[in-house]
């Protein structure tokens, strides 16, 4: 029976989906989270501890641990563990992406810093402090419009359009505020005082997930993203598959994802890419060195039944899953926008939504007399509707016409 280590903060979103597939494969599970766990003591061999905003020590913890309580594999279930789940796997022998690489995944300016120095499409960027005398005398250098965002940071948290200076100085103040809380600058306090400012790219976007093997990536899903992402924030809303673009751009896409991963370093386990197509080609705006966020996977199911994350339980201990095949049927997923600021109070007209044609599911994720923050300064959504159907036009309809349906008091 395979033995596998999964990296899990205590806040994330995946837990429950990743311990059903594990359940369902019969593989023997370790959890470990930041803070100890009710009860762990009682399964001492099942759960684990670590510091996760240390890295080597974590790592080294679980190479002591899989020293008495032998590892097949390590995952990391979110980004902000991966670089941990990086050092384990090199310190243990198993499979995985060089520390370095995940980093780079991590931290944007890595990213662009390297892929500027590729063959592929990259956006000028900077590197600014967030001294408000340096911010005041770079903005009238910018070439507008330009985005500014955390260098680190997931969910398009931060992430501003700006289309002159007032709004750059603006956008600085908004960045500001999100990197001074103590949860987030905790995570970096290095980077937690600068800010990335980088070209505006116009055009489509779209996402890929796809599963790399040694540098061979295989394409699960290409995502459309309908709802145009022009700004001035990015909260993402609609992902729907399969994809309307050709066939012959489907494999562009595909081509610079494997081209961006290989540039970082990237060659093994999932990988969550973000692009954008226009008449220059196609652009990585972001590539992460994990899968889809949130609750997004459930949208995706595979032939027998099977989840994204039985695909990447099986490829980390070693399976082949190169025959491995999306459902015929459409599907897409809708995360659900927070209006405005304030405390969650009632969520009406969810019957209804539940029976437009189509719906699958509707999950509201964050508990009624909860506070709510919309973006950029947010980083959840309100939950999440699931649609499937014969053609990704009618998920999408589907799912616009639910979440029209539903009614969120915020107070």
């Amino acid at each position: 029976m395979p033995r596998v280590l999964l990296l899990m903060p205590t806040k994330t979103y995946r837990a429950s989906a990743f311990l059903a597939a594990a359940e369902k494969l019969g593989f023997e599970v370790v959890v470990a989270t930041e803070r100890a766990q009710a009860l762990s003591h009682f399964a001492p061999a099942a759960n684990l501890t670590l510091p996760f905003l240390e890295p080597q020590a974590a790592s080294d913890k679980i190479c002591a641990f899989a020293r008495e309580q032998p590892l097949d594999a390590v995952i990391a279930v979110d980004e902000n563990t991966a670089v941990i789940s990086a050092l384990a796997a090199q310190g243990l022998g198993l499979p995985g992406n060089t520390p370095e690489s995940a980093l780079a995944a991590m931290e944007k300016h890595r990213m662009r810093h390297i892929l500027s120095d590729s063959t592929l499409l990259s956006p000028w960027f900077k590197v600014l402090s967030l001294e408000k005398e340096i911010i005041r005398a770079e903005a009238n250098q910018l070439r507008y419009p330009c985005v500014a965002k955390p260098l680190f940071l997931s969910s398009s948290r931060g992430v501003i359009r700006v289309n002159n200076d007032k709004e750059f100085l603006q956008a600085c103040k908004i960045i500001s505020t999100i990197l001074d809380e103590t949860a987030v600058r905790n995570v970096s306090p290095k980077l937690a005082d600068q800010l990335l400012v980088e070209e505006y790219i116009p055009g489509e976007e779209v996402a890929l997930e796809g599963i790399l093997t040694k540098g061979d990536l295989k394409v699960l899903t290409i995502f459309d993203k309908p709802d145009p992402l022009v700004g001035p924030y990015f909260e993402e809303t609609i992902y729907v598959t399969p994809s309307s673009h050709s066939q012959a751009m489907q494999k562009e896409i595909a081509t610079v994802t494997k081209q961006a991963a290989a540039a970082m370093g990237i060659c093994q386990g999932p990988v969550h890419a973000e692009l954008r197509i226009n008449k220059q080609g196609v652009w990585v705006v972001e590539i992460a060195a994990r899968s889809i966020g949130g609750l997004c996977s459930q949208a995706l199911r595979f032939a027998g039944n099977r989840s994204l994350e039985e695909i990447i339980l099986r490829h980390a201990v070693g399976e082949n899953i190169a025959s491995v095949r999306r459902e015929s049927l459409a599907a897409g997923v809708m995360m659900i926008p927070i209006p405005k600021a304030g405390v969650l109070k009632e969520v009406a007209g969810l019957k209804r939504a539940e029976q437009v044609k189509g719906i699958e599911e509707i999950k509201i994720s964050i508990p009624l007399t909860q506070k709510v923050r919309p973006m950029p300064l947010g980083n959840r959504y309100l939950g999440f509707i699931f649609a499937r159907s014969k053609t990704a036009r009618k998920v999408e309809i589907a799912l616009r016409a639910a979440h029209k349906s539903l009614l969120f008091k915020i107070d």
